[in-house]
């Protein structure tokens, strides 16, 4: 499929959805500013916090359930011999350390009422990795195209992008932005009266209001870490840090940073037009690449990042490190066209070449030459929910309501002294690093193999119509173009958010079970005397189990989060329990399958890298007729491009049953 019919397929709905990052929730009908209020995005009669005080807190799952769940999970990977000493290891977790640790779990819980007990260690998790953070955390998204083709002019699209971020911006910061709401039904729920009842409740008793008329306010606790943040390396341990006080953005090209003020001293954003002059200021200026980039010191193994980033300051560069650092986002501006070739889309805002990059910062919105937009961010400070709203919001602001036009152009000139210019103190130390980051980068991003495909003529209201979940079907397909390879199962992992309460963060849907597992088996053999009738049936079975492990998870009635938590706890108190050590633990948590749904008509492309190295990182798109996915892996050890192909096949093959009468 060329990039251009991926256009026509992102583009195929005008409208935007009100689906989320993640299959269970949906993010709330947008309210946009009138056109002569330039500071607003929205203006929401409910306040953005509203619901936040009476969130109902995340459940600890019973330690039995997580154990009757964690073995159920695991009966498709292991052999009969490996499942029996599982078994047994897990009954004696149950009846003892697991019962201490899930007792000292439930005493810590009950003493942080103002959080979720997956909370810190989740957060400490993301933070003491000392991988580099692009391909390995950091996902990407890439907006669809503007209809009018002089919207998707460079300096059109990156001063919309901005004045659009930045009213997104003053609205969160204003408690105007729209709480995020999942409406079960939204046309009963998602009204002027609904906001009026339950913005008139006290906050302490607004979510019960809410859920009278069966809706569901999500936790928008990450959202304040969206703007003015990022994640600073130090040995061990990272940390985000946020300073909501700084007015200005950081732009780079070429390897170069500058900034300038987007609000002025009364707070207000500044007009569009010097926005736009003080870009074209920047794509003005004709000195050649930057020999020395820092930016990619940010892609470095996250100990020598911080080794060398405290090198920098003591040369002369603290500065200018506090002023990316507590700059609203980044914008990026890349010399480079993209074309029609998807595969360079793709590493564009999956890794780029990271001279032109600061993955540290909690978002960066990068335009390409010819126009694309996309961003690429950072991963610890939260998940798909908060940033797909954020992305939705902005993209229908700049098709509705452009503040920059392409007419505009003419009225601006390149001169601006108003943009100030950051350039780092490099001495032969950090040169030396320099270049030997560029070339492992390098050498890194060329052992990717990404892959890329639409299937047309078959979506989420076909799915529908042959009573199936569009999700449970993309994970199936995913399990059947693995076994067509190799003929087994292997872990695979679907992310599911748990923003349905307070600070929750994402729990893991197991989708590979014990039907998946009979079913790839049943149509990958050829001594198979099942009709295809009965093998629709086992679809259909596949999908209902699909469904309950897809509810139980966004009810934070998964088990991997319970299982990490409990393992948390027993290292700090230096306890090893045998659950941690069977090798059917590893096995499970090895996930060569790693999957998460971006799901939007405004999405033209996301993903993400592989978690492990012999896996595939699957970013996938549910659209009304058609399905996308944008695949990952390491060459050396598998190919995506392979799968992209065997994928193909198994859509097919699960069409064709699914149509059979």
């Amino acid at each position: 499929m060329s990039l251009l019919a991926a256009r026509r397929f992102y583009l195929s709905r005008k409208t935007i959805s009100n689906e989320s990052a993640f299959t269970y929730f949906c993010c709330t009908k947008t309210t946009i500013a009138t056109d002569h209020d330039l500071e607003y995005i929205q203006r929401s009669k409910v306040p953005t916090m509203h619901f936040q005080p009476s969130l109902p807190r995340l459940p600890i799952p019973k330690l039995e359930d997580t154990c009757r769940r964690y073995l159920n999970a695991q009966r498709p990977l292991l052999h009969d011999e490996q499942m029996q000493k599982t078994q047994a290891i897990v009954d004696k977790f149950l009846k003892g350390e697991g019962a201490e640790l899930h007792a000292e779990l439930v005493r810590s819980d009950a003493a942080k009422q103002h959080t979720s007990y997956i909370s810190e260690p989740w957060f400490d998790m993301y933070l003491r990795d000392r991988r580099p953070l692009p391909i390995n955390y950091n996902p990407f998204l890439v907006f669809s195209p503007e209809d009018n083709e002089q919207y998707n002019s460079q300096l059109v699209k990156a001063t919309n992008l901005t004045v659009s971020s930045l009213r997104f911006l003053k609205s969160l910061r204003a408690n105007l932005l729209e709480p995020e709401v999942f409406h079960l039904n939204p046309k009963k729920s998602d009204t002027k009266f609904f906001r009026t009842f339950t913005g008139l409740l006290p906050s302490s008793i607004s979510w019960y209001g809410a859920y009278l008329m069966n809706a569901y306010p999500l936790d928008m606790s990450q959202y304040s870490n969206l703007f003015n943040s990022t994640r600073i390396p130090h040995q061990s341990k990272d940390e985000i840090v946020l300073d909501k006080s700084a007015k200005h953005i950081v732009v780079m090209r070429k390897g170069r940073f500058y900034a300038f003020n987007v609000f002025n001293e009364q707070g207000n954003i500044v007009p569009p037009k010097e926005i736009a002059t003080n870009l074209r200021h920047i794509l003005d200026d004709q000195r050649p690449d930057n020999e020395n980039p820092v930016g990619i010191l940010t892609a470095s193994e996250r100990n020598n990042w911080a080794s060398i980033r405290s090198h920098l300051t003591e040369i002369g560069n603290g500065e200018i490190l506090r002023k990316i650092d507590s700059a609203a986002f980044v914008l990026i501006l890349d010399d480079e066209p993209i074309g029609t070739d998807e595969n360079k889309l793709l590493r564009r805002y999956l890794h780029g070449g990271a001279e032109n990059r600061w993955f540290d910062k909690s978002f960066s919105l990068i335009v390409s030459k010819d126009g694309f937009a996309g961003i690429n961010f950072e991963h610890s400070w939260g998940d798909g929910v908060a940033v797909l709203r954020y992305f939705q919001d902005i993209k229908k602001d700049i098709s509705e309501k452009p503040r920059f036009h392409p007419e505009d152009e003419r009225s601006i000139s390149g001169e601006s002294s108003l943009v100030q210019r950051l350039d780092f103190k490099v001495d032969d130390k950090a040169k030396d690093v320099i270049s030997k980051e560029r070339t492992q980068y390098e050498k890194w991003t060329k052992s990717l193999d990404i892959g890329f495909m639409v299937y047309e003529g078959f979506g989420k209201r076909e799915c529908k119509d042959f009573g199936v979940s569009p999700d449970a079907v993309m994970q199936l397909v995913f399990q059947l173009a693995l076994f067509k390879q190799e003929s087994k199962s292997v872990a695979a992992y679907e992310s599911c958010s748990t923003a349905a309460f307070k600070h929750g963060r994402t729990e893991t849907l197991r989708p590979c079970t014990v039907q998946t597992k009979n079913l790839c088996s049943t149509m990958t053999s050829s001594k198979s005397d099942l009709s295809i009738q009965q093998i629709k049936k086992m679809i259909i079975d596949c999908s209902n189990a699909h469904l309950t492990l897809l509810k139980e998870a966004a009810m934070g009635q998964g088990f991997d989060r319970h299982l990490f938590a409990l393992r948390k706890l027993a290292e700090k108190s230096g306890k090893n329990p045998e659950i941690f050590q069977d090798p059917g633990y590893a096995m499970i948590n090895h996930n060569i399958l790693s999957t998460s749904t971006l799901s939007s008509p405004v999405v033209i492309a996301g993903g993400f890298g592989p978690v492990v190295d012999d896996g595939y990182g699957i970013g996938y798109m549910i659209q009304e007729k058609k399905l996308g996915v944008v695949v990952t892996s390491y060459r050396n050890h598998r190919s995506a491009k392979e799968y992209v192909n065997s994928l193909e096949a198994s859509f097919k093959d699960i069409h064709k049953v699914l149509l059979s009468k």
